[in-house]
């Protein structure tokens, strides 16, 4: 999903630059709901206030609500054709490829920080330790304890910088 609305909101339409979208992109992942919706509310918002991110939310929204609605109506039959288990297998596989190519990309722009790479490699870490022995944990969590490292991280960035200013004016 992410390269896709990247390439069309910054690539195609030039609504946004790369930078907002990465700031869209880690808000929207933070916040409730679905990115797709999350995003488009924000960029319609951007463009055209609140008219523009109804409309935005709406475009997104509608589509995959008909869709849905339409499947529910003959969910049975639907999900025990072969073809469309096969279609969902395949759906998995390219979803899966999807999520890692945005990861790799987002990685790459990463400003290359002590404390980013660390967080990085411990969240990669502890993912890939949950799923080798298959224990359930909340991907919420990863958001809330980077959550807190950062509040963290900053306060002590902020107390540092704020007694090194201090310390400046005593000398002077």
């Amino acid at each position: 999903m992410i390269p896709q609305l990247k390439e069309i909101i910054v690539e195609k339409e030039h609504f946004l630059t790369e930078d907002k979208m990465m700031e869209i992109i880690a808000i929207a992942e933070s916040t409730p709901g679905p990115l797709a919706v999350n995003s488009a509310t924000f960029v319609g918002y951007q463009q055209k206030k609140i008219l523009g991110a109804f409309f935005a939310t709406l475009g997104v929204v509608l589509p995959s609500l008909i869709i849905i609605f339409i499947i529910s109506l003959f969910f049975d039959t639907f999900i025990a054709n072969k073809y469309v288990a096969y279609a969902f297998s395949g759906i998995k596989c390219a979803v899966a490829f999807l999520i890692i190519k945005a990861a790799i990309e987002m990685f790459i722009k990463l400003e290359k920080t002590v404390f980013n790479i660390v967080v990085f490699l411990a969240v990669f870490i502890a993912m890939l330790l949950l799923e080798l022995f298959a224990i359930s944990f909340s991907s919420i969590y990863f958001i809330l304890i980077g959550g807190c490292l950062s509040i963290f991280i900053y306060l002590i960035l902020y107390f540092k910088n704020k007694s090194k200013n201090k310390n400046e004016e005593e000398k002077k």
